[in-house]
């Protein structure tokens, strides 16, 4: 528990490697995570060769941690693999559709955590890549990724470089995520409470004085996260799942 809430993520990696025998151990234990009908619809890629992070770094914006990391590791839903057992069995696949890739990315994600859980735990460094489905047309083709396998999100793993001294991220709090029996919508008053320690912290003000806005919301909706992005990537994020073969 310990480890989990005094986690952090880590961006810059130290040159020690990332065993095989760990890597496999890790994964190993990711894959021992609850899935639906336990079929384990997923697959990952990892790429440690210099020249492959090379060739995805642009796909993920540059990040430096992608040249960086060790072990830059791609999670994607899968139902190629189950798709063709089926066919060898005898039996009648119906996986190429939007619910298959739901719960898919689902079990995905879940293996993903698991992953980031156990590697944190081994003493290593992770950090997710949010850059993966606006790009997972680009990446699927990187990575020769065939029908009904599409990435969803991609963790870079190694050593961190030095010990983070850092204030821990800051967190909502419990009370403004939590429903009790029933989902109780927000009154202007607490959606006042919930945010005021992240709109008073010296960074989240320091970037409204930078970036000339008055709120903290007016980042994530002006700069980070915009209109226009969110658009555009959800139409690249549609195309990729019509073109792996979830969407007619």
């Amino acid at each position: 528990m310990n480890s989990m809430t005094t986690r952090r993520t880590v961006r810059s990696y130290s040159d020690r490697p990332v065993e095989d025998a760990m890597l496999q151990d890790l994964l190993n234990t990711a894959f021992r995570a609850s899935n639906t009908g336990n079929m384990q619809v997923y697959s990952v890629v990892v790429t440690r060769d210099p020249d492959r992070k090379k060739l995805l770094a642009p796909m993920h914006f540059n990040q430096p941690q992608i040249l960086q990391a060790p072990v830059v590791l791609t999670f994607c839903a899968d139902l190629n693999r189950l798709t063709k057992w089926c066919r060898q069995n005898k039996a009648n696949p119906g996986y190429d559709n939007i619910q298959s890739l739901t719960f898919a990315a689902i079990d995905t994600i879940i293996a993903a955590q698991a992953f980031c859980t156990a590697a944190e735990e081994e003493g290593l460094g992770i950090c997710y890549l949010g850059t993966t489905t606006y790009n997972a047309e680009q990446i699927a083709e990187a990575l020769k990724l065939p029908q009904l396998v599409i990435p969803i999100t991609t963790i870079t793993a190694g050593y961190p470089k030095e010990h983070d001294q850092s204030p821990l991220p800051d967190r909502l709090p419990l009370t403004g995520i939590v429903h009790d029996e029933t989902y109780q919508d927000y009154t202007p008053d607490v959606i006042g409470q919930i945010y005021a320690l992240k709109e008073s912290l010296p960074e989240s003000l320091s970037f409204i004085e930078l970036n000339k806005k008055e709120t903290l919301a007016q980042i994530y909706t002006d700069i980070r996260y915009t209109k226009d992005d969110n658009e555009h990537f959800s139409k690249t994020w549609i195309d990729a799942i019509r073109k792996q073969g979830f969407l007619k």
